[in-house]
């Protein structure tokens, strides 16, 4: 009998990158393979549930766990595979704070299912159709998850012991938490494994941004072409850095793009798109209110923009159900 400790993965509503991510890991895979056997990872490996189910409560040293929590079924799987891990982890940005998915709390259940039904222009579906949870068919009854009124994150369906924070994370930062978990080095609990600095601290362009920034206007990235090594806030560029976790080895400022906030705020923030409002509108070079009006209007969508990853566990949570 193996005396390897037991890892498992699994991802609700997600866009599959943190599964992705795994396998980033490439030949340190191996490595995770020497010191632990995952007995449970649907959709690279051939298990089933009933194989979570006859492990003994804790039996698995660590689960993560990616994407957010949007039908019933994903929020049935994580309940079990809390009661059979030893750590959970939020896996994603999806997972740790809501992610894209979670700007689906901005409308109703109902107004999701119309629009992607019955209204996108490529929808062909004359009778107005739309997913039920119960069917008959051939006199059998189907049965299918329940596509839940509101998008929540990990933590607020399960207890979660730590957060491997990214859109999706890094290799290095899933190789570090798991060998850490294998290797009982752990933070204190509830840690989000990653810097607990501001990505600015971090940021290669750190050295061009001036010591006071003065905005006359927003630009979007379309409508300029940039200083790939000036900071992308002296250039009129929103980039949410000052708001946000770093860790992510600023993969986006590489790339020359402006950080959107994955890795969610800092240990210090409570919101990170009241945050990301606040240090913006700081900067902003005018006392006019007319001006101050178009400025703030070159700005399209602020509370997307702001939200895109934090939605469900922010101070709004979306909108107010009727």
């Amino acid at each position: 009998m193996t005396s390897k400790k037991k890892i498992a993965l699994y991802w609700c509503s997600s866009c599959g990158g943190c599964e992705e991510s795994v396998l980033d890991l490439a030949e340190d895979i191996l490595m995770v393979a020497e010191k632990a056997d995952i007995v449970f990872w649907p959709i690279a490996l051939d298990f089933k549930y009933k194989d979570v189910e006859a492990l003994d409560d804790r039996e698995i040293a660590v689960t993560l766990i990616n994407g957010c929590i949007r039908m019933d079924e994903h929020e049935e799987k994580v309940r079990l595979l809390r009661k059979k891990s030893e750590v959970l982890m939020a896996h994603g940005s999806c997972a740790h704070l809501g992610g894209l998915y979670g700007l689906g709390n901005f409308f109703e259940r109902q107004d999701l299912l119309d629009r992607s039904y019955k209204e996108v222009p490529t929808m062909n579906n004359p009778d107005g159709t739309l997913p039920q949870s119960q069917t008959m068919e051939s006199g059998r009854e189907l049965k299918l998850a329940g596509f839940q009124d509101r998008v929540r994150a990990l933590n607020q369906v399960a207890d979660v012991d730590y957060y491997i924070p990214g859109c999706p994370p890094t290799p290095e930062l899933i190789k570090d938490a798991i060998v850490m978990t294998l290797e009982g080095r752990l933070p204190p609990k509830g840690s989000v494994l990653a810097d607990t600095k501001a990505l600015c601290d971090t940021c290669p362009r750190r050295d061009s941004r001036p010591e006071k920034l003065r905005i006359k206007a927003f630009k979007r990235l379309h409508q300029t072409v940039w200083d790939p090594a000036r900071c992308f806030l002296d250039q009129g560029l929103i980039c949410l850095g000052p708001a946000t976790r770093g860790g992510c080895r600023g993969r986006c400022i590489q790339a020359n793009m402006p950080c959107r906030g994955c890795f969610g705020p800092t240990d210090h923030v409570a919101d990170q798109g009241a945050k990301s409002l606040s240090f913006l509108a700081s900067m902003i070079d005018s006392t006019d209110e007319q001006e101050l009006e178009r400025i703030m209007d070159s700005i399209p969508d602020p509370a997307g923009l702001f939200y895109r990853y934090s939605l469900p566990t922010s101070m709004l949570k979306g909108k107010v159900s009727k």
